[in-house]
C-alpha cells in the first residue's frame, strides 16, 4: 500500500507522519507537494499538522485554496482514505470535506499534552478492527483544536455516526476535565458521510513507537492496511 503525505508550507508534522508509514508500518510513502495537481499512485492520503501558511487568517484557511486540494478532494470522492491530522484536520473543514469547524481553543493558549481519546466507530478506514469504547493515548500540540458545530449538525453526526473520537478520561468516560480544547460534545474527530475521511485533533503519527512516549497512534494508522485488504477481498 503506498501513502501520499500532502506537504503545505509551513507544516511541520509531515515528517512525523512519512516516519511512522515507513519505520511504523513498514509501507511505501512519499511526500506530496502542496502545488502538486494529482495524487494519481496513491491508495491513502495523509494531510498533516502544522502551521500551513503561518495559520494567517485562520488554520487552513489558506491551504484549502492550494493546487493539490483539488485532487485531494477527487481522491475522497472516489471513496479512497484520507486521514487530517491536527490542522490537517483544519484544512479538511476549511475545504468543506468535514463537518463543522476548528476554533481557538477557550484559554487561548496553546495546549501541549497527552490526551486519552476513545474510538466511538469502527465504520472508518482508520478504525476498522479496533472495538468500539477502545481507549487510546495520543498526544495533542495545538492553539486553535476546539471543534464547534451546532445543534443540528450535531445532530445529524450522531445520527450518521460521524463522531469517531471523543475526548475522555482513562475509563472511557466522558468528563469536562478530559476535554483538552473546549471541544462540543468532547469531540476529538469526525468523519464525512461515507466515513472514508476523517479527521482529528491529536497525533497518532507521534505515537508511533514507545520510545516516543506511545504507540498508540500506530493502531490508527495501521488500521487502513486491513480494511484496504478486506475491500479487495469483496470487490
Amino acid at each position: 500500500m503506498k501513502f501520499g503525505v500532502v506537504t503545505f508550507p509551513g507544516s511541520n508534522g509531515d515528517h512525523d507522519a512519512l516516519s511512522a508509514v515507513e519505520y511504523g508500518l513498514g509501507e511505501e510513502v512519499a511526500p506530496v507537494w502542496h502545488k502538486s495537481t494529482s495524487v494519481d499512485g496513491f491508495d491513502a492520503l495523509l494531510v498533516p499538522g502544522g502551521f500551513s501558511y503561518g495559520d494567517y487568517l485562520r488554520g487552513g484557511a489558506i491551504a484549502r485554496f492550494s493546487p493539490i486540494m483539488g485532487a485531494v478532494a477527487e481522491f475522497a470522492a472516489a471513496g479512497k482514505p484520507v486521514l487530517g491530522i491536527c490542522n490537517g484536520f483544519q484544512i479538511l473543514t476549511e475545504a468543506g470535506l468535514l463537518p463543522g469547524t476548528l476554533m481557538k481553543n477557550p484559554s487561548l493558549s496553546f495546549v501541549c499534552d497527552w490526551v486519552d481519546v476513545r474510538v466511538d466507530s469502527d465504520r472508518t478506514p482508520f478504525t476498522r478492527g479496533i472495538d468500539i469504547g477502545t481507549v487510546l493515548r495520543l498526544p495533542i500540540a495545538h492553539g486553535q483544536g476546539s471543534y464547534y458545530i451546532d445543534t443540528d449538525g450535531l445532530d445529524e453526526l450522531k445520527r450518521n455516526e460521524q463522531i469517531i473520537f471523543t475526548y475522555t478520561d482513562r475509563a472511557g468516560v466522558e468528563t469536562p476535565e478530559s476535554n483538552p480544547n473546549g471541544s462540543v460534545a468532547n469531540i476529538a474527530g469526525v468523519s464525512n458521510g461515507p466515513g472514508n475521511v476523517v479527521g482529528l485533533m491529536p497525533h497518532p503519527e507521534r505515537a508511533f513507537d514507545a520510545v516516543l512516549g506511545g504507540d498508540d497512534g500506530l493502531r490508527l494508522l495501521g488500521a487502513v492496511l486491513g480494511a484496504a485488504t478486506k475491500e479487495a477481498i469483496t470487490a
